[in-house]
């Protein structure tokens, strides 16, 4: 069974109790949030033969094959590897088993995540099917960014926003699922996954705060002239492009944010305050703006899986931030 998460709670409600259930739903919302784990305990109900109180019973014989990995009336469609596209022939493959009939008598259910992974090809090939599904079809959609989607796909679902819990019920809920962390530790994770607690859990499985911390140093050592961003390149090359990016583009937008309010409190996490309050001292706004720009369009670049060269993308990034101070 999918876990039940307890921010999820009045969207299962108006989930699963509906009387009559669309033929695609549109689950959309940021990473981390519970989204796949929702389509599941909703594919579960809907593939159910005695559901009771809206859930799945676990014991009847769908469950129990759904269980085992082998329901013939349940597709899951993915990438074929991770961070990867959906291509048009498993979108194919999926239509097949879309017009099949359903082999024990009830519903057919398919779960496609996440769906805005799928090109340009397989997405075209997927409308029909999302149109007008054969049978008692039920397609279930899980977009972490619904605004790479066609407008083909979202006008043909039934779209359902899940928003990001909030921050006491994320804390409380993070405070049982990372025993082993501080309160204090468990804010940071929260704010590094921009709120999504299962984000939040992952990063601590990935070593995030280690990582923040070896890139904090390195651009205070940078700054001081104490390293060179070739090196700090080569040092940071085992961390994740995208989320030296994204640290990157969000201290960008604190120091726009201080020049522009002077509020000591919109600093951001405590290891670089004094570092971002410093910049927005010592920096041109002008300039702060051309630096933000060009992070946010190497930024999609990253995003984009563009063929590019991690050290020396890294390597310019640094070389224009350690250039900031001296642009007043």
């Amino acid at each position: 069974m999918a876990e039940a998460y307890p921010w999820q709670e009045n969207l299962w409600q108006h989930l699963a109790g509906r009387a009559q259930h669309a033929h695609a739903y549109l689950l959309h919302g940021p990473a981390g949030i519970g989204k796949r784990a929702l389509a599941e305990r909703l594919m579960a109900s809907l593939l159910c033969q005695r559901p009771t109180a809206l859930e799945a019973c676990g014991e009847c014989k769908s469950c129990l094959l759904l269980k085992a990995g082998s329901h013939p009336d349940n597709y899951i469609l993915e990438p074929e590897e991770a961070d990867k596209a959906i291509k048009v022939d498993q979108v194919r493959d999926l239509v097949g088993f879309v017009v099949q009939t359903a082999q024990l008598g009830g519903r057919k259910v398919v779960l496609i995540e996440p769906v805005e992974s799928m090109n340009i090809n397989a997405a075209n090939a997927l409308l029909k099917s999302l149109e007008e599904p054969s049978g008692d079809t039920v397609l279930l959609l899980v977009s972490h960014q619904p605004s790479r989607l066609l407008p083909t796909i979202k006008s043909r679902c039934v779209q359902q926003a899940c928003p990001l819990p909030g921050e006491a019920m994320s804390l409380k809920w993070l405070a049982q699922a990372l025993p082993e962390c501080s309160e204090e530790e468990r804010v940071e994770l929260l704010t590094l996954a921009a709120g999504s607690p299962l984000a939040a859990v992952n990063l601590q499985a990935q070593g995030v705060r280690e990582q923040r911390m070896q890139v904090v140093e390195g651009v205070k050592k940078l700054l001081k002239q104490q390293q060179s961003p070739t090196q700090l390149a080569e040092e940071w090359k085992n961390i994740p492009m995208l989320r030296l990016f994204d640290w990157f583009c969000d201290w960008s937008s604190l120091i726009l944010r201080y020049q522009l309010t002077q509020d000591e409190a919109g600093l951001g996490l405590a290891d670089m305050r004094k570092v971002v309050q410093y910049l927005a001292q010592k920096t041109a706004q002008g300039k702060v703006l051309d630096i933000q720009d060009w992070i946010l369009a190497q930024r999609q670049k990253v995003l984009s899986k563009a063929n590019l060269n991690p050290a020396l993308l890294l390597e310019a990034l640094l070389v224009q931030w350690a250039s900031l101070p001296a642009q007043r």
